[in-house]
């Protein structure tokens, strides 16, 4: 039996809960934590949890039945907290964004390696069958190389969304839409496509005069090879259409579930590879359905890891190698230049330290509510 605490009662750790209460044989949730006691409580009756509430976290770093922690905290706080628990000898499941630079993520993943366990961060869109079974499609190589990606993080979100009292600013939020929302995106388009030799990025804040941060990116990312991605993150767009496509050398597939192929004919024009589409989409029928997806699949994988001694698929190595991307587009942006990969210690937002010095402010933020009467959220 693994023994489980809840780390922060905001409108993510919902997803922690449920996630866990489908393997009910396998672990106890034995502790809520979160410095709003009340809310903590309200959390523990809400779900029918037997667990002790906690106002401060390093009160129960210290239990030693406690086997790991689920931290569903602002992102500011995601390092300190992940590492005192790893050095405590327990396991940490942590929300994205990892952390708050990648100086913070390397201090992570040390204090992993050092402790002997597990760091995964949470990538819950992984788990989806479409998404499994687009990246097995890609790794089989079905579609040819892939010439061009274009990822399109399409949500919407309020102007009172930036009134939480986290939100909307670099010291605790961390960035904008990049960061925060299309760190989903993001993340696939690295796991299944590898990172880019460069990027040349620009941001703005176009909707939203209460935030510091961007709620609108674009990025270009160019491959050693020559072959191109763009990438846009918003929190501006109605309708909150989102995709990911790959276009290759024989076939594009993309999500939304899509293939299309074409031959060409003798003056160059397309032509429908009928056969091609078929065998592309017989793969993809043919590859399985995946038993928990979301959350619930990623914490079945952390479960599995604990138990087994498994690797998980998304580690801290992993975590780092999506914020790397995006820090890559932050700096682009900010100096207004096309930007290398890797990025170095020496680079300016390699360092938290770093980032507060160089990242703009496109406003300044003067509202901060401790909460909104409705906690509900899209995922």
């Amino acid at each position: 039996m693994i023994h489980v605490a809840i780390i922060g009662t905001g409108a993510i750790a919902p997803s922690h809960i449920k996630g866990y209460l489908q393997f009910s044989e396998r672990y106890k949730i034995i502790a809520v934590c979160d410095p709003d006691i009340e809310k903590a409580q309200k959390t523990v009756k809400a779900f029918g949890l037997s667990a002790e509430v906690y106002s401060d976290y390093q009160e129960l770093a210290r239990l030693p039945e406690l086997d790991l922690v689920s931290v569903c905290t602002p992102p500011y706080t995601h390092a300190p907290i992940s590492i005192d628990f790893l050095q405590q000898g327990k396991h940490v499941l942590v929300e994205k964004p990892m952390a708050s630079s990648l100086e913070e993520c390397d201090e992570m993943n040390k204090a992993a390696e050092t402790s002997g366990k597990i760091l995964s961060v949470v990538a819950q869109n992984r788990f989806r069958t479409a998404m499994m079974k687009m990246k097995a499609i890609l790794d089989k190589n079905v579609i040819g190389q892939v010439l061009h990606t274009q990822v399109d993080s399409f949500w919407w979100r309020g102007h009172s969304y930036y009134d939480l009292w986290w939100r909307g600013t670099w010291e605790k939020e961390g960035g904008g839409c990049t960061l925060n929302h299309a760190v989903h995106h993001i993340d696939i388009f690295q796991w299944m496509n590898g990172l880019p030799a460069e990027i040349t990025a620009v941001t703005s804040n176009t909707a939203h005069d209460n935030a510091e941060v961007e709620d609108l990116s674009i990025a270009i990312g160019r491959y050693q090879n020559g072959t191109l991605a763009q990438i846009t993150s918003s929190v501006v767009h109605h309708g909150e259409e989102q995709q990911l496509t790959f276009q290759g050398k024989n076939a594009r597939i993309s999500f939304p579930w899509k293939v299309v192929a074409s031959q060409s004919k003798e003056n160059g024009f397309p032509l429908q590879d009928a056969e091609l589409e078929e065998a592309v989409q017989s793969e993809y029928n043919r590859l399985p359905a995946l038993e928990f997806e979301g959350h619930s699949g990623q914490i079945h994988d952390m479960l599995t890891s604990i138990e087994e001694g498994k690797q998980v698929l998304v580690d801290g190595k992993q975590g780092r190698q999506t914020l790397e991307l995006i820090m890559a587009i932050y700096q682009s942006a900010t100096l207004q230049k096309t930007v290398q990969l890797p990025l170095t210690k020496k680079d300016p937002f390699y360092t938290r330290k770093g980032i507060m010095q160089h990242a703009p402010r496109f406003y300044e933020k003067t509202t901060a509510v401790q909460g909104f009467d409705d906690n509900s959220i899209t995922t």
